[in-house]
């Protein structure tokens, strides 16, 4: 019998879809946030060195070594103008995924709501609840051809209980972005109830068509209430070395920092010095993979548009609504793999009044000139 917090924790389905898959190589890789785009080099090289270092062969220190806690702050510096501390407010996680959990242990008590869009990352909705916190969603909704958020549904979300606004930005699974006028309601949002912001910056400069970049602790009124995640899996293509960043004003970091030394105690060691290479170099390689994952993006939306697909505004996948076709999320996904050829995976308890309807598209795996023809295989599918 499962434990209660558990009860309500739906698993990933992505796995699944990726054993059906197999090594078929006419399938279209499309189900998991992959790339075969290379991490910079001076970390591949870094990481080697590393390797027969007695020096990163250590559970010390605690808090992530010290030369990527200023890496860290300093990248956080020119992204967001705030100055960060990297000896009070930087902590190093063992990826992104397990610094969301401990910023939520830490600041989430058992009944407390947390605010999160519709749809969003299923990791995000179910280590709310794993901390004992209620997700209350607020859609997207479609826009002059984008996502946007429904900001009259999200002021009438906050209650009592609230405690914290959580959010991705670029959004998974559909790549929404936040515009001046999202981050201004939510900054009045948090600041007139006195709410944290949690945000997962995995995809933050992955941005397409010349979209001006904003860090939420650049807004005046969010500064002293963001909690940033980030990591260097998805703008570094370092999805192995699992390394991520907790900052957050002092105040809160200290209840972060115990959390995260009984949850995973340390990050590894040979890892750290692949990401402070990654963020120190002169040239991360970043700016020539948005290039061409907009390529694969624009070769998608191309291919699809005719469906209504809208086209991802940042991150690395869309989303197709299945619903046109008579069928839910599960369904096509199923359909799309076994007549297709097609890897996607449903978006199903991704959220809440919307998931059910929809695939995810991950475009960030495949090139241009494979995608071309993905009309076909989904007409014939579904």
């Amino acid at each position: 019998m499962s434990v209660e917090r558990l009860r309500q924790i739906a698993g990933f389905s992505i796995d699944k879809v990726a054993a059906a898959a197999g090594h078929d190589p006419e399938v279209l890789r499309l189900e998991n946030y992959d790339t075969d785009l290379r991490p910079p080099a001076v970390a591949i090289e870094a990481t080697r060195r590393a390797l027969e270092s007695d020096e990163y062969n250590s559970y010390l220190p605690f808090q992530g070594r010290e030369d990527l806690r200023i890496a860290v702050a300093s990248h956080l510096r020119k992204l967001s103008g705030r100055t960060f501390d990297p000896q009070q407010e930087v902590i190093i996680c063992a990826g992104g995924t397990e610094g969301m959990l401990d910023v939520l242990l830490a600041t989430v008590e058992a009944g407390d709501e947390v605010i999160l869009t519709d749809p969003t990352y299923a990791g995000m909705i179910y280590r709310v609840r794993l901390a004992g916190g209620v997700p209350r969603f607020v859609p997207f909704v479609e826009s002059s051809g984008r996502w946007k958020l429904d900001l009259d549904l999200l002021r009438g979300a906050v209650s009592k209980r609230t405690r914290l606004v959580f959010l991705m930005n670029p959004c998974t699974p559909n790549g929404a972005v936040f515009e001046d006028e999202e981050w201004r309601a939510i900054e009045e949002i948090c600041e007139r109830n006195n709410l944290w912001l949690l945000y997962n910056a995995a995809f933050e400069r992955i941005l397409y068509d010349g979209r001006r970049y904003r860090h939420p602790a650049s807004y005046e009124g969010l500064a002293g209430r963001t909690i940033t995640v980030g990591s260097v899996s998805k703008e570094f293509r370092m999805i192995g070395w699992r390394i991520g960043w907790i900052t957050a004003p002092r105040d809160i970091m200290a209840d972060i920092a115990k959390v995260r030394i009984y949850n995973v105690v340390t990050p590894p060691g040979a890892s750290q010095a692949g990401a402070h290479a990654a963020l120190t170099a002169l040239n991360d390689g970043l700016a020539e993979c948005i290039a061409e994952w907009q390529a694969r993006r624009d070769a998608l939306t191309e291919e699809l548009g005719e469906f209504g697909m809208i086209s991802a505004a940042g991150g690395w996948s869309a989303v197709l609504d299945v619903r046109r076709f008579g069928v839910d999320g599960p369904a096509a996904s199923e359909r799309l793999l076994a007549r297709g050829k097609i890897a996607a995976t449903p978006m199903k308890n991704w959220g809440e009044r919307n998931s059910g309807a929809y695939v995810r598209l991950v475009f960030s795996n495949e090139p241009a000139a494979r995608l071309r023809g993905i009309r076909d295989r989904v007409q014939q599918s579904i």
